[in-house]
C-alpha cells in the first residue's frame, strides 16, 4: 500500500507540470488519509446495511398486519451482535462523524449487497440455524465482506460516486486491498469486546510515512538520473512509446533500491514486480523487471551498486 500511494502520487505529480515538491508531499499525506477513511467506510457500512434490512424486515410486518398474515419476522440478521458491536465503537462512529463519512451517494451498493445476500446459501443456513453463537454472527460479516463485496462492480461503481461526493481519492482502486484490513479487524473482535475496542492505525508505525516521504523526495531528486538510466537500457524499444506509468515504476523502483541501503533487493523488486502486474498489465511487467535487471547489472558491474546481487 505504501509504494503504491507513492508511485500514485508522482504520477499525479509529472502530469501537472506545475506541482511542487511541497505540494505532492501534501498529497501523499492526503492520500494516506483517504485510504484510512476508506478502512471506517467499509465498517460503517455493517451498520448501513443492518439499518436497511431493518427497514426491509419492518415493511414485511407491516404488509404481514395489513394483510392479517400469521408470520413470525427473523430478526437474527438485524440483531447481530458483531454488528452491533461495530454501531458503539467509539473509535469508528468518532470517525465517521469527524469526517462526515456517509453512505448517501453510495447506496446503490447496499441494495445490491443486500439482495445478494438474502438470496446466498450462506445467509439462509445462517438465518434457518437452530441456534446462532457469536461467531455465528460474526462469521457471516466475514463472509459478507469477502464474498460479496470484494470485487463487487457495485460497490466499485458507488465508491467512485462517494469519492466525488467526500472529495476522496482511489477509493475504487483500492477496495479489495482495504476489504483484506477490515477482514482483519473482523478476526480481533471478540464477544466481550467493548466500545472501546482498537481499529487498525493507518501506519504500523510512523517509520512507514516517513519511508514513504523519502521515497517520493528521492525519486523526484533523482528523476533525471533515472529517467537517462532507463533510456540506455530499452534496447530497440522506442522511449516515446515506454508507458508512462511502467516509467513511474521504474524510477521509483531505482530510488528505493539506489537509496536506501537497509531494504533487500529481492523485497524491492518483488514489490514493484507486482505494482507492474497490477498498473502495467501482465506482459509489460516481464519489461520491468528485465529493465531493472540489466540496469543493476550494469552499475554492479561499474562498481555503483553494493547491494548483493543475484539476478538471472
Amino acid at each position: 500500500m505504501v509504494r503504491t500511494r507513492v508511485v500514485q502520487t508522482l504520477f499525479a505529480y509529472y502530469k501537472d507540470g506545475d506541482k511542487t515538491v511541497t505540494t505532492a508531499r501534501k498529497e501523499l499525506t492526503k492520500s494516506f488519509a483517504d485510504t484510512y477513511d476508506l478502512y471506517f467506510v467499509l465498517l460503517d457500512f455493517a451498520n448501513v446495511l443492518t439499518a436497511y434490512a431493518q427497514q426491509q424486515l419492518e415493511e414485511q410486518i407491516g404488509r404481514a398486519k395489513a394483510t392479517h398474515s400469521n408470520w413470525t419476522p427473523n430478526r437474527r440478521f438485524t440483531q447481530n451482535r458483531f454488528a452491533q458491536q461495530l454501531f458503539d465503537n467509539r473509535a469508528l462512529r468518532r470517525r465517521v462523524e469527524e469526517q462526515h463519512l456517509g453512505w448517501d451517494s453510495g447506496m446503490t451498493a447496499v441494495f445490491d449487497t443486500y439482495k445478494r445476500l438474502t438470496e446466498s446459501d450462506f445467509y439462509r443456513q445462517y438465518m434457518e440455524a437452530e441456534t446462532c453463537t457469536y461467531e455465528d454472527d460474526k462469521r457471516i460479516w466475514r463472509l459478507i465482506y469477502q464474498n460479496l463485496l470484494a470485487n463487487s462492480v457495485a460497490l466499485e461503481d458507488a465508491l467512485d460516486e462517494m469519492e466525488v461526493a467526500l472529495d476522496k481519492s482511489n477509493w475504487s482502486v483500492d477496495s479489495d486491498i482495504v476489504l483484506s484490513y477490515v477482514i482483519k479487524t473482523v478476526k480481533r473482535f471478540k464477544e466481550d469486546s467493548d466500545p472501546d475496542m482498537p481499529l487498525l492505525e493507518m501506519f504500523d508505525n510512523e517509520d512507514e510515512l516517513r519511508f514513504a516521504t523519502t521515497l517520493l523526495e528521492k525519486t523526484i531528486e533523482g528523476h533525471d538520473r533515472f529517467e537517462q538510466l532507463i533510456n540506455e537500457h530499452l534496447k530497440g524499444w522506442d522511449a516515446d512509446r515506454i508507458a508512462y506509468m511502467d516509467r513511474i515504476i521504474l524510477e521509483t523502483a531505482l530510488a528505493e533500491i539506489l537509496e536506501f541501503e537497509d531494504i533487500a533487493l529481492t523485497v524491492s523488486m518483488n514489490e514493484y514486480i507486482e505494482l507492474a502486474k497490477t498498473y502495467s498489465g501482465d506482459k509489460n511487467y516481464m519489461f520491468i523487471n528485465g529493465i531493472l535487471t540489466e540496469i543493476l547489472r550494469d552499475l554492479k558491474n561499474s562498481g555503483e551498486f553494493f547491494k548483493a546481487l543475484t539476478l538471472k
